[in-house]
């Protein structure tokens, strides 16, 4: 399965209109993962194929969205990523958590249990 490339204008309809709103405001049903990458990222190449795998294993509990950082600087320097890949793990209620670096896929599913609160 593809996961989806948000653009800035997406990301406002999907994730978080910063235009709009001060505060962090999900606009999303359903708790998610970003993942901010660039196609010469090494690290990144690394976990696109673990972050397939993990949409196909939560289905339509868990969005994952990735956003190309070369494309997209502006949605980039809002969320002030300075090292790829950087993983913005969203929970329905309550603040989003950044995290930094290629991790294993049992540390992603760590992070969807216990920041998400999300299980297959």
């Amino acid at each position: 399965m593809k996961l989806e490339h948000l653009t800035n204008e997406t990301f406002k309809e999907k994730v978080f209109n910063y235009e709009d709103n001060k505060e962090w405001k999900f606009e999303g049903d359903t708790p998610a993962i970003i993942d901010f990458y660039a196609d010469w990222c090494g690290p990144c190449k690394v976990i696109a194929p673990l972050l397939e795998e993990l949409k196909d294993e939560y289905g339509d509990k868990l969005e994952i969205y990735k956003v190309n950082t070369e494309e997209q600087r502006e949605l980039s320097s809002v969320f002030g990523v300075q090292s790829i890949p950087s993983l913005l793990f969203i929970p329905k209620e309550g603040q989003p958590q950044m995290a930094m670096g290629a991790l294993p896929k049992e540390t992603f599913k760590q992070a969807i249990s216990e920041v998400l609160s999300v299980s297959i």
